[in-house]
């Protein structure tokens, strides 16, 4: 089940929504969206609803026991092995099959285990609850439903934000959920459900027929096009959902971190992190980087500590080459920037920092999204090739190119900078927020009328 689905929109919200209000206990809305979060996993993957459970009861198990016996490493060495391990067993162990048998021509059969929706996340939230429990044992709990409801709770089960246990405790066991309040999370959710369906789907179109292509049908004007949208779908469709997750999340009375902050408008690689999947780099921030020991040994060992960050981050994305030379690529020159190889404070107010970053996510981005090194360096080698251009290629461009797609292409544009932040300081509170109200009936309007007539389109983030 995807929030951009019928089923959801239709059903699963509304009796969730209905049944959370009629129970009157905090208890019971607890349980309620317990339960409904439960629903929502099984109704995608049922038969790793056990898996979920068990992975929450064994950070509960671990949680509880760091609680009493304070600071102790070999339980929490054990409770990160046995997260860690399931996550490589489910969706690690055919890439390493596969990577063995290649490099020692060997044929030891592949597992064809299906990845479970969500394992990164979760896995992460349970990682991350009992690390802070063994670093601060006032953080845990003896209620097995609070964490199941922290890990399991429907709007970030399946892509994030990943969410830190403190984060969401106080308002597990005391939230208020008032009409304002309710409003602005149906708004919330109304721009991440229209960012999804009528931005990065349209362009994701686009992204899909350019990626098909093989090397005769490719030029430098498809090349660009392709990987121009490419960095507009991935950021409309993981930002319109964590939009959808924040919003639900407020909704039902959880305030959630933002995951996004206008990541194309970085000046540098490092900045654009900054801004770009924020709680998956602060999660590797407060558990890999800091704990290797951050940049406290010196420039090349801080240089390491990134590279090492940014591999586990390419990797964490998925079991293929190319995450894990995306991750590396933006960690080398996250290096050169450390290392003012790449002066990026003199770039600064020239424009030339904010061209920089762009054209290095913008490559990262094609490599990420190739199914293998081949095409990701067919697609770079024809960004940067002048030739004919071929009528076929031309009428092609010209059919994916269409006046709607342009206007798309401008929005995205519009969308992807400040403006908003910057309209809220020059216009009176009241009129934005009268307007906005406004513009979400709008969009839920053509949102609603895109989904009649769209098929099935999960997030990107689903595959991870």
């Amino acid at each position: 089940m995807v929030f951009s689905s019928a089923i959801f929109l239709y059903w699963f919200l509304p009796i969730t929504f209905l049944l959370y209000h009629i129970v009157p206990s905090k208890k019971g809305k607890n349980i309620i969206l317990t339960v409904a979060s439960l629903v929502f996993y099984a109704f995608g993957q049922l038969q790793y609803l056990p898996l979920l459970l068990f992975s929450v009861l064994c950070n509960y198990i671990f949680g509880r026991l760091l609680k009493k016996i304070k600071r102790c490493k070999t339980i929490l060495t054990f409770a990160l092995l046995i997260n860690i391990g399931i996550l490589c067993l489910f969706k690690y162990t055919d890439f390493l099959i596969t990577s063995f048998n290649q490099i020692f021509s060997i044929t030891i059969p592949t597992t064809g285990i299906v990845l479970p929706i969500g394992i990164s996340f979760f896995t992460f939230q349970g990682i991350s609850y009992v690390m802070d429990v063994y670093r601060n044992p006032e953080e845990g709990t003896d209620d097995f439903l609070k964490v199941l409801l922290y890990i399991s709770f429907f709007p970030q089960l399946i892509a994030g934000p990943i969410i830190k246990y403190h984060d969401v405790s106080m308002e597990i066991d005391n939230r208020v959920c008032t009409l304002q309040q309710t409003a602005e999370g149906f708004r919330r959710f109304i721009v991440g459900l229209s960012k999804k369906l009528l931005l990065s789907n349209t362009v994701g179109f686009v992204v899909d027929n350019i990626f098909a292509l093989n090397e005769t049908q490719l030029d430098i004007r498809l090349a660009w096009l392709g990987a121009i949208c490419y960095i507009f779908q991935i950021y409309f469709d993981f930002s319109g959902y964590s939009d959808m997750a924040i919003g639900l999340g407020k909704v039902f009375g959880f305030h959630f971190k933002e995951n996004f902050n206008y990541p194309y408008t970085a000046d540098s690689i490092k900045e654009f992190w900054r801004r770009w999947h924020i709680s998956l780099s602060s999660w590797f921030r407060d558990y890999l980087y800091i704990p290797l020991g951050g940049n406290r040994f010196g420039t090349v060992r801080t240089g390491i500590h990134k590279l090492i960050v940014f591999f586990a981050t390419g990797f964490w994305h998925g079991a293929n080459v190319t995450f894990i030379l995306w991750g590396l690529f933006h960690g080398l020159f996250s290096v050169l920037e450390q290392a003012n190889i790449i002066p990026v404070g003199k770039m600064k107010g020239k424009g030339l920092g904010h061209l920089y970053t762009m054209l290095v996510v913008t490559l990262g981005f094609v490599l990420f999204r190739s199914e293998n090194l081949s095409q990701a360096s067919m697609m770079v080698t024809k960004m940067f090739t002048v030739s004919s251009f071929s009528l076929e290629n031309t009428l092609l461009l010209k059919e994916l190119l269409s006046p709607y797609t342009i206007f798309i292409l401008l929005l995205c544009v519009i969308g992807s900078l400040e403006i908003v932040p910057k309209l809220s300081k020059i216009i009176p509170k009241k009129k934005i927020e009268r307007g906005s109200y406004v513009l979400a009936i709008i969009l839920f309007f053509f949102s609603i009328i895109d989904l009649s007539a769209s098929t099935f389109n999960p997030f990107i983030y689903f595959q991870f």
